[in-house]
């Protein structure tokens, strides 16, 4: 058996992939047709700057000043940081869970393939919508924006789609770990959906604030579009921890599964 189960894994998630580089995509030129009209005006930078440091930094509206800002503050940092994490990390909960619940997992199992294999290759598999929206949506969105006449600096743009993946593996990372603690697959998917939103509400409510380290608990605090795109800074530690992370969850829910009674 040589990579069987990704294989079988990843074209499953073919046209689930296509499906979200058509939704950012589209979501992502909504956005360029009315980001020239929304910087025009000067209300909407104050009416952000008189907000709270934590609502602005949890609705991403530190600059809204310029295209780049827009699309950074808002569609990089809810549609895709938030809502692509999430719907990665719902789709990894279900990954284990989702077969233990249906039965499967014990036919699976009785081939001779190592539990560490199935979770490795079921894992990888979400690479397979990573990899296509984050090849897909910044080239759609680089021809937009020379639509509209404000281009994106090209460089920056792929920085931070390169840079997304650690954080969207981290996500997934978080389903995974869900989907071998919990044998039910609705719990798990919700248990995963739950944490990357609670993680996403503690980063940004604790900005500023005497217990801002707590921030550093969740992945979107290595992963800034705010940093990358409009100030050209690019934090390649963040990606290097997040990488770690990834890498120790993927390595503690191989334990979990190994010790798991899968009947």
């Amino acid at each position: 058996m040589s990579f069987e189960i990704l294989r079988y894994e990843a074209r499953h998630r073919v046209r689930s992939a296509l499906g979200v580089s058509a939704a950012f995509s589209l979501m992502g030129l909504v956005f360029l047709a009315l980001a020239p009209q929304i910087v025009a005006g000067s209300e909407v930078q104050g009416l952000a700057d008189a907000l709270p440091p934590q609502f602005r930094a949890a609705f991403g509206l530190e600059s809204l000043t310029s295209v780049e800002g827009l699309l950074a503050g808002e569609y990089y940092t809810l549609f895709w940081g938030l809502f692509f994490g999430i719907y990665l990390a719902y789709s990894a909960a279900e990954s284990v869970a989702g077969d233990v619940d249906a039965h499967r997992m014990e036919t699976l199992l009785a081939a001779p393939v190592s539990r560490s294999r199935v979770l490795v290759e079921k894992f990888l598999s979400l690479l397979v919508p990573v990899l296509v929206a984050s090849a897909v949506v910044p080239v759609v969105l680089y021809a937009g924006s020379w639509l509209v006449e404000e281009p994106l600096a090209v460089v920056d743009l792929a920085a931070l789609h390169v840079l997304s993946i650690p954080y969207l593996l981290c996500c997934g990372a978080i389903g995974l770990g869900c989907s071998v603690v919990f044998d039910r697959a609705e719990t798990a998917r919700n248990a995963a959906v739950g944490t990357l939103f609670g993680l996403y509400l503690l980063e940004s409510l604790v900005v500023g604030s005497d217990v801002a380290w707590l921030g550093s608990l969740a992945p979107m605090h290595y992963f800034d579009p705010n940093a990358i795109l409009v100030g050209g800074t690019y934090d390649l530690g963040g990606a290097l921890v997040l990488l770690g992370t990834t890498a120790a969850l993927v390595l503690a829910g191989r334990v979990r599964f190994e010790r798991m009674d899968v009947r």
